[in-house]
């Protein structure tokens, strides 16, 4: 999972990463909430812990604009400030775990970050054979083929941002180029939204470019390649003419292991 940290004090900052530096965690430190925002709108974020008295935006502020981006995102504020919950306008409040009073209990920062853990769902991704991916062992059911196959692209590509030019190139090439632009679209529509029903926000949508955060995702085709072992056996997202491509890597790495 990846965690926001917001706060304006560079002692404050050093503080929670000492804290958190044994935990399984990404996480990210911001001294402002102009630097959050930027961040958010090109990468995922699943929690967020920000000060409440901060320049320019404070915290509260910063978590209503993180929430329309993420609706479901939890926040937990870490103040010096007798605020309580009541205090909270409905749609800050609906989202809060609660606080950390400086200086905050380690005991309180445990049970949050064990709550948001909780929270974040793993995506499991099956790309051997054919492609398939599961939420709390339950199938993925995508809304389209097209939006199923431009995802399993974006898994292939292994973190390289995947551009528009790509994508029509390998799933839409037997169109005119305006066609294939407004398929492209229309599978990028039904992605997003298949995500968002999941509650998975692993794909960042930018102009023409899809990038992956591949922080709550596991998957059978990564762990081959980082480590040689899964259950490949010479067959690779196989419905998709263009997975033939990607092959010879596999079966080399394949005959490694039986060395």
């Amino acid at each position: 999972m990846k965690i926001a940290v917001v706060d304006d004090e560079m002692l404050a900052l050093q503080s929670f990463l000492s804290d958190v530096i044994d935990y399984d965690i990404d996480y990210k430190f911001f001294k402002d909430g102009k630097s959050v925002l930027e961040y958010a709108s090109k990468h995922t974020i699943d929690a967020l812990f920000t000060d409440i008295r901060m320049p320019e935006i404070n915290g509260l502020v910063l978590a209503e604009k993180l929430i329309d981006l993420y609706p479901d995102i939890p926040i937990v504020f870490i103040t010096g400030m007798p605020i309580t919950i009541n205090e909270l306008n409905d749609k800050v409040k609906a989202n809060t775990l609660g606080f950390l009073y400086k200086p905050y209990n380690t005991n309180k920062l445990s049970e949050f970050l064990n709550i948001i853990r909780k929270r974040t769902p793993t995506l499991h991704v099956k790309m051997f054979d054919g492609f398939d991916c599961f939420i709390d062992g339950k199938l993925v059911m995508f809304s389209s083929a097209k939006s199923k196959e431009l995802f399993a692209l974006l898994l292939t590509y292994n973190g390289k941002s995947l551009t528009m030019t790509d994508a029509i190139n390998l799933l839409w090439e037997d169109y005119d180029i305006e066609k294939a632009k407004i398929l492209y679209r229309n599978a990028i529509f039904r992605l997003r939204k298949t995500l968002a029903d999941i509650g998975v926000n692993c794909v960042c949508f930018k102009r023409a470019m899809l990038t992956l955060d591949k922080t709550n995702i596991q998957c059978d085709y990564w762990n081959f390649l980082n480590t040689g072992e899964g259950s490949y056996h010479g067959e690779f997202c196989k419905s998709y003419s263009w997975s033939i491509d990607y092959l010879y890597e596999l079966d080399i790495i394949a005959e490694k292991n039986k060395k």
